[in-house]
């Protein structure tokens, strides 16, 4: 087997050298070369994208990257709709923790922004609330880290900025008591009963 790297800024399949872009199970990388390798007789041209946080290279054949799910970073419309999510009512369901932290992986591995912010405002916690558990708290990283990193990456900002902005979007919204949303109604129709019995 033989590789060469092809000449820089080279554009395959709407990908080109040196672009940022999102690859689903692992984030924001930075495409670095594009590379052809020669394999039984068979010449086959790759991808070659960096992950620096993680020091890490992976080799994506350019035919099959759409397919995988890699994409441009989002674009400005998207990040505003991931950023507004943060604001929303956490939507916690009632099942078991090991089928949500399912369903929270599973987003976050999507690629999808807007998925992600859904994990990350699902699972923050305010000073003012219960700690997160050990592997809520790691799902929340991994979620904040993806979504810090990409509109990091489109705006320009540094990670740590990129942070501050989500953690600001995330002190707008609704106090969060961690319970299952579909269960509110029942606990507002109490109250009133409650009111009620005590204007009698």
């Amino acid at each position: 087997m033989t590789a060469k790297k092809t000449a820089a800024a080279q554009t395959r399949h709407g990908f080109k050298t040196n672009e940022f872009i999102v690859y689903p199970a692992h984030g924001v990388g930075q495409i670095v070369a594009i590379e052809e390798q020669e394999v039984a007789g068979f010449k086959l041209e790759l991808f070659v994208i960096a992950f620096d946080k993680e020091k890490m290279k992976l080799r994506v054949p350019t035919s099959k990257a759409v397919a995988v799910g890699m994409r441009k970073l989002a674009e400005g419309n998207v990040v505003k709709k991931g950023l507004d999510t943060l604001k929303g009512r956490a939507r916690i369901k009632r099942t078991m923790w090991s089928r949500r932290a399912q369903e929270y992986e599973a987003k976050i591995n999507s690629g999808d922004l807007v998925a992600i912010a859904e994990v990350v405002r699902d699972l923050y916690r305010s000073e003012q609330q219960p700690e997160q558990s050990y592997s809520e708290r790691q799902l929340f990283e991994q979620a904040l880290d993806r979504m810090a990193r990409e509109i990091a990456a489109v705006e320009d900002l540094t990670e740590t900025e990129a942070i501050k902005r989500i953690e600001a979007q995330l002190a707008k919204g609704p106090r969060r008591g961690g319970k299952a949303e579909d269960a509110e109604p029942e606990a507002e129709d109490t109250a009133e009963t409650e009111t009620a019995a005590e204007a009698a």
